[in-house]
């Protein structure tokens, strides 16, 4: 019998990829807990679009490592906010942990972020259109800190959730932090 794998499995990715409701699934199926990194900052903090508010993306991205340190440490599934990687401290702490970037077509995202209280879509500009330009400036930094990559556009999630499973129970073996990089 082998041990469970020490290293959290992290799902990165932007807004409406379905991070949390993948990230549920996959920690369902591999019995293991699942963290949800906003919801973390939520309950010591405070609501995010109050926290941007008060404390600026900055001071809120600072929350958020804190969440994010204390969450990879318990292990499991880990979901993280979509500007998470942006924060030069979270993406070092990703570094032994195996990390999954989740993609979302902008068609398909537009169903996913309606009417949504999110901070960054806030304003005047189509939200969709804002979505694309954040996605288009932090896809580096997501595909930077990933090991593996899965669309979620289109199929079931069941698809996308079976295929994570077997990703990261072929990762287990691994001996490395970050392990050869791969496209689901």
């Amino acid at each position: 019998m082998t041990t469970p794998d020490p290293r959290a499995l992290v799902l990165v990715g932007p807004m409406g990829a379905g991070k949390t409701s993948i990230g549920r699934r996959v920690a369902r199926t591999m019995g293991l807990t699942f963290t949800d990194t906003d919801k973390v900052v939520v309950r010591d903090h405070g609501p995010i679009p109050e926290l941007f508010t008060r404390l600026g993306e900055p001071g809120f991205r600072a929350l958020e490592r804190a969440a994010v340190v204390e969450s990879l440490a318990r292990g499991g599934v880990v979901a993280l906010g979509g500007g998470a990687v942006l924060d030069a401290g979270t993406r070092a702490a990703l570094a032994d942990h195996r990390v999954v970037l989740l993609t979302v077509s902008p068609r398909v995202v537009a169903s996913r972020i309606a009417g949504a209280e999110r901070p960054l879509l806030n304003g005047d500009e189509d939200p969709v259109e804002r979505w694309q330009r954040i996605f288009a400036e932090r896809k580096a930094v997501y595909e930077e800190v990933a090991d593996v990559t899965f669309d979620t556009s289109s199929g079931p999630l069941a698809d996308v959730v079976t295929a994570i499973v077997a990703w990261a129970r072929r990762s287990e073996n691994s001996n490395s932090g970050k392990i050869a990089k791969e496209q689901g």
